[in-house]
């Protein structure tokens, strides 16, 4: 019963060994040509479908390497801000700033206001918070996410005063550090 069609054939005599291999290369080489010539324009389309598809595969391929590196990115930012930020848990003094259209407001000591007005602190955004970091660390933060940055005040020498404008009538006045609003 498990006899193959070229074993019952072999057996009855009705085919030798040497004709068998004969047709078995046969078939080998006679195998692609089995559909006859496809005509030329089921084969533009097969390649243009084909294309379109390699060109979704690069677009989605694009996309996903994209994100993969914006989480890479928030996930370094998030690591340089908890390495870094420092201490507010004696802040005895709010700090005001303009984040957006609204005023916020942290809580910091004196020496953290003074490094806040001269430039050498600033404050970043975490997680709906905010954070106080140093320099070197708001420079790291700013390459990587510019918006993140929401007070840095860039120390150029003239801290208060309005270089800004020239007109104004209190040009000549100086805005004290330490000044509280």
């Amino acid at each position: 019963m498990s006899n193959s069609l070229r074993d019952q054939l072999l057996k009855s005599g009705l085919v030798d060994e040497k004709k068998l291999r004969q047709e078995r290369q046969n078939r080998k080489k006679h195998k692609g040509r089995k559909g006859g010539a496809k005509p030329a324009a089921q084969d533009s389309a097969a390649l243009e479908l084909r294309e379109r598809q390699a060109q979704r595969s690069r677009e989605l391929n694009r996309k996903q390497q994209e994100a993969a590196e914006r989480k890479a990115r928030a996930a370094q930012i998030r690591q340089i801000i908890l390495d870094q930020r420092l201490p507010r848990e004696d802040g005895d003094q709010p700090y005001h700033f303009q984040h957006g259209d609204k005023v916020r407001s942290i809580h910091v000591t004196g020496e953290q206001r003074d490094g806040l007005v001269r430039g050498q602190l600033g404050i970043v955004t975490l997680a709906g918070g905010y954070e106080l970091l140093p320099r070197d660390g708001l420079e790291k933060v700013r390459e990587r996410d510019a918006g993140r940055v929401v007070v840095f005040n860039e120390p150029d020498g003239t801290t208060g005063t309005r270089p800004d404008r020239e007109d104004d009538p209190y040009a000549g006045y100086e805005i004290p550090d330490d000044l509280m609003w």
